[in-house]
């Protein structure tokens, strides 16, 4: 339930604050407005995929997979520390070990019956 309020309010956000969002795209991955769109509607669907038992492990398995696709995204943001100076750098380079931990709650979420 958890990882379902977690995703959705993460996705309605990429529409709430887009530009905080476009900035981390890195360059050359592509039309940074389209990338956050279609991260917050990934994110909005995995969420909700995820309170439904019938499509619960398939909406992980996506919620993973978009986990993975944004990680250039956070080293992009702890390469380029300067730019984010809002930020510690020391937070920036801490949350990239967060990913994979991310990545296991939402699998041990989606497997839950």
């Amino acid at each position: 339930m958890w990882a379902s309020v977690f995703f959705i309010g993460a996705g309605v956000n990429h529409f709430v604050m887009p530009s905080a969002y476009r900035r981390i795209v890195p360059p050359g991955m592509g039309d940074p407005q389209r990338l956050v769109a279609l991260s917050g509607v990934a994110e909005i669907a995995g969420g909700v995929g995820m309170l439904v038992p019938a499509t619960r492990r398939v909406a992980g398995l996506g919620l993973i997979a978009l986990l993975a696709a944004v990680f250039p995204a956070n080293l992009h943001m702890a390469r380029e520390a300067e730019r984010f100076a809002r930020v510690p750098r020391w937070a920036l380079y801490g949350r990239l070990p967060l990913q994979p931990a991310m990545m296991w709650w939402v699998w041990r979420a989606s497997r839950r019956t």
